[in-house]
């Protein structure tokens, strides 16, 4: 559920004051654990060290974010993958055609300096 039109968007009072009166190229990396705060438009250009429970993920604000919220942008999970026995198997294959590719495609170019010669 969205917040309401009365309140506004919520962006960290702190966040703001880190911002306030300075330009995107004087600043480096501005590190925060807000990842609720939404995106300002004050906040485009600047870059964000954005928390995510281990490290922070830098973020370079640009216009498409605005209204969006910081956490978007700094993934807490890791994408392992998929599958199991089926994907093992998908994955050999994947590699068999590549190297048969590879293998077509090297004895095509001797066969072009062959007919060269």
């Amino acid at each position: 559920m969205s917040r309401s039109v009365k309140k506004g968007p919520y962006v960290d009072e702190k966040l703001l004051k880190k911002i306030e009166g300075k330009r995107p190229v004087e600043t480096g990396v501005i590190k925060t654990w807000a990842r609720r705060s939404q995106i300002a438009p004050e906040m485009v250009g600047f870059k964000f060290g954005v928390y995510n429970g281990k490290q922070h993920i830098e973020v370079l604000v640009s216009e498409d974010m605005v209204g969006h919220r910081l956490g978007e942008f700094s993934p807490t999970k890791k994408f392992q993958r998929h599958g199991g026995k089926m994907q093992k198997e998908l994955e050999i294959k994947k590699k068999e055609a590549e190297i048969a590719a590879a293998a077509a495609a090297k004895t095509a170019a001797t066969d072009a300096a062959g007919a060269k010669k």
